[in-house]
């Protein structure tokens, strides 16, 4: 890819990679963060709505379930657009709106306007699978894994940081206030991007209609995309119950914590934030699959350590604390092999690869909480980790079939599709 000066700006070339600095990528990082984090502080939050608006936390949780519908169908909606148009005007003008949205959120007088709002907020906040691919091009195949990486780890710290702050700022100033500062937070970094983002030239000349199709199309062809999406679907699915589920399980009578907790929780699990290179790094050395299978059995034993939070008291909040951490490795690491994989398959539709793939994992993230919240009211906590057991235990199986397929085949294995 090359790039040439263009009115103070550098404009991306599709044709081969070319030097792109580091300053962008931390930018881009940065950015993802900030658009994912508007995913997930409601779950932290959601406790206080229930409060507030003296509703049931069953149904003040349907807020964290339409923000993550809304953003599966923005996935499936929008981020084919990449391939499509500018990536600069595009993640200004979604940031932009996703800003709009929060102020409206912030504003609700009653449930329903917040649901609402939620699920367009999840539809706009798209940000981080446009970025993706986008650094993808910007870079040569030899670094995707650590880009990916890192670009992971800055929506892993929006992620951290958008509970904890969310918790604590609930806490003090109540609910309505989480959302006035991810307003300003998504504002301010569409300012930013307008003036510091390279222009990059889009891939495709497709219609929407014809883009809207293509991730279909991709999965009934591409094989690696669709157990690609199906991992990720299961450990995002059990990612997204437990911390839905362990909200309720805080805030309720066995250890009787406010909101602020999960935040406190959350924070523990920053370390995540160093795990994601790595796993990066090992990516581009051995290849996919192994990183799949060491995240798919880490997702089942976060199940077994979570269990003990049932206990209470120092003994199950130290469970909680290392079960997370252990969930969250092994969930994004996943994700980083997973993405390095579908990147390698079709350079000119990795938008669309994409979209395919993230509308995947966040339907399944979007059931999971869904389950999540029936699994906690019917069976408490165990039933939460029962499920988060299940769903690693369905990946696992999908993974070992598809080793010994390969096995069979005997078949070199393409860069990057490992």
């Amino acid at each position: 890819m090359t790039v040439l000066p263009t009115a103070g700006r550098s404009r991306v070339n599709a044709a081969a990679p070319a030097p792109v600095s580091r300053r962008t990528i931390l930018l881009l990082a940065v950015t993802c963060g900030v658009a994912v984090g508007n995913v997930y502080f409601p779950q932290a939050v959601s406790p206080l709505v229930a409060t507030g608006f003296q509703v049931s936390p069953a149904s003040a949780a349907l807020v964290v379930t339409a923000v993550q519908f809304g953003y599966a169908a923005g996935i499936f909606l929008l981020v084919p657009l990449g391939d499509r148009f500018a990536h600069r005007p595009l993640l200004v003008t979604l940031l932009t709106l996703t800003g709009l949205g929060l102020l409206a959120a912030s504003a609700s007088p009653s449930p329903a306007p917040l649901v609402g709002a939620s699920a367009l907020i999840g539809v706009t906040t798209v940000v981080a699978p446009i970025a993706g691919p986008m650094a993808a091009g910007l870079v040569g195949a030899d670094r995707r894994g650590v880009v990916g990486g890192t670009l992971l780890s800055g929506s892993i710290g929006g992620m951290l940081l958008s509970r904890t702050l969310g918790g604590i700022l609930g806490e003090w100033l109540g609910w309505r206030a989480p959302y006035l500062l991810a307003a300003a937070c998504a504002l301010a970094v569409a300012a930013l991007l307008h003036r510091a983002l390279p222009t990059t030239t889009p891939p495709s000349g497709q219609r929407y209609p014809a883009l809207l199709a293509e991730p279909l199309r991709l999965l009934r062809t591409e094989p690696e995309l669709r157990r690609s999406g199906f991992y990720q679907a299961t450990v995002f699915g059990g990612f997204s119950a437990v911390w839905t589920g362990v909200a309720l399980l805080l805030t309720g009578p066995v250890y009787g914590l406010g909101a602020q907790a999960v935040g406190v929780l959350a924070l523990v699990n920053a370390g995540t934030m160093l795990c994601t290179p790595l796993a990066g790094r090992l990516v581009d050395r051995r290849g996919s699959d192994v990183v799949n299978l060491v995240s798919m059995l880490g997702v089942i034993g976060s199940a077994l350590v979570l269990a003990l939070g049932v206990l209470g008291g120092a003994v199950g909040l130290a469970a909680l604390a290392l079960g997370t951490l252990l969930l969250d490795v092994a969930m994004q690491s996943g994700m980083v092999a997973n993405q390095v994989r579908i990147y390698a398959l079709r350079p000119e539709v990795r938008s669309r690869l994409n979209t395919a793939y993230m509308t995947c994992a966040y339907v399944g993230g979007s059931l999971g909480s869904w389950a999540g919240t029936g699994a906690y009211a019917r069976f408490g906590w165990p039933g939460v980790c029962a499920l988060v057991a299940l769903l690693g235990t369905a990946a696992l199986a999908r993974h070992l079939r598809a080793s010994a397929r390969k096995a069979r085949n005997a078949g070199p294995a393409r860069p990057g599709a490992a």
